[in-house]
This record gives C-alpha cells, sequence and structure tokens, in this order.
C-alpha cells in the first residue's frame, strides 16, 4: 500500500514539477511579470521543491516495494532485494533487514551483525534530494531576502 502511495506522490511531484519548470521558463518570454527577478526566483524555488519531492517519492516506493516483498509468497524471506544480484558469499548469513524511510535505507543484516545495502541507488537519492530541497528553501529565502533589501532602499528614499 505504501510503495502505491509513494507511487503516486512520485507522479503527482513529477507533474508539478514540469509545470513549475514551464512557469519559470516562461520567464524568458516577452510579457513577463514584473519585478521579473523576484517571479523567477519564486518559480525556480518551487520547480526544485516539487523536484526534491519528486526524487524522495521515487525512493520511498523502491523502499516500500522492497519491504512489501518480505513474507510475500514462497522464497521471500529473507528479503529478495537482499538476495538478488549478489554474491552467494555476500548473503551467506543473512538473517533479516531494516528498512528506514528518512534517511531511505534498506539494510540486509548478517548472522554476525554486519550489514550491507540492499540499493546503493538509495544513497544518491538521498543526497539528489536533500540537495535539492536545500537549493530550493535558499532561494526561497534569498527571495525574501531580496525583497527586504528593496524596502530598505525604499525605505532610505
Amino acid at each position: 500500500m505504501l510503495a502505491l502511495l509513494g507511487l503516486a506522490l512520485f507522479l503527482v511531484c513529477a507533474v508539478a514539477a514540469l509545470i513549475s519548470a514551464a512557469r519559470a521558463a516562461a520567464m524568458a518570454l516577452p510579457g513577463r511579470p514584473q519585478p521579473w527577478p523576484d517571479h523567477l526566483l519564486r518559480r525556480s524555488a518551487a520547480t526544485l521543491g516539487w523536484a526534491a519531492g519528486t526524487v524522495y517519492a521515487l525512493g520511498l516506493a523502491g523502499v516500500a516495494w522492497s519491504e512489501a516483498e518480505v513474507g510475500d509468497g514462497a522464497d521471500s524471506t529473507p528479503a529478495p532485494a537482499c538476495r538478488m544480484g549478489f554474491a552467494p558469499e555476500t548473503i551467506e548469513g543473512l538473517t533479516h533487514h531494516r528498512a528506514s524511510y528518512l534517511p531511505l535505507r534498506f539494510d540486509c543484516v548478517r548472522e554476525d551483525g554486519s550489514v550491507y545495502v540492499s540499493d546503493p541507488d538509495l544513497v544518491w537519492l538521498n543526497w539528489t534530494s536533500a540537495g535539492l530541497a536545500l537549493t530550493a528553501a535558499l532561494l526561497f529565502l534569498g527571495m525574501h531576502y531580496r525583497a527586504e533589501l528593496r524596502d530598505r532602499r525604499a525605505a532610505v528614499r
């Protein structure tokens, strides 16, 4: 259920990111609203925020899907995500898994307590979504800082 919710969230965020990107790109066309730098900052921040949500939702769906596969039919324990694509010596002694949704992780645990990551792609999904969200927040703060500077200049005049 959570995997389907993650996929739905991914689709919503992806469509919103595309719409926001089109609105930001429209700032290069004649007839753009004034003051255009403010609108460009706002639209760029929205685009990056939606993109961060898109990337995170994609990873969320992947972790939830791996979690849902456990205990679902024959040969589903330990987690298939921990067994498929790994060498036999890597999965030797595999006992269970640990899933995390913030940050996105799906770790496979052996009898001796050692851990290996089932999907290394989750690392770049975490960093990408965090980078996009941080950039969106900085643009948002920059937009407010720019407005404050403009108000101070108007008060001095």
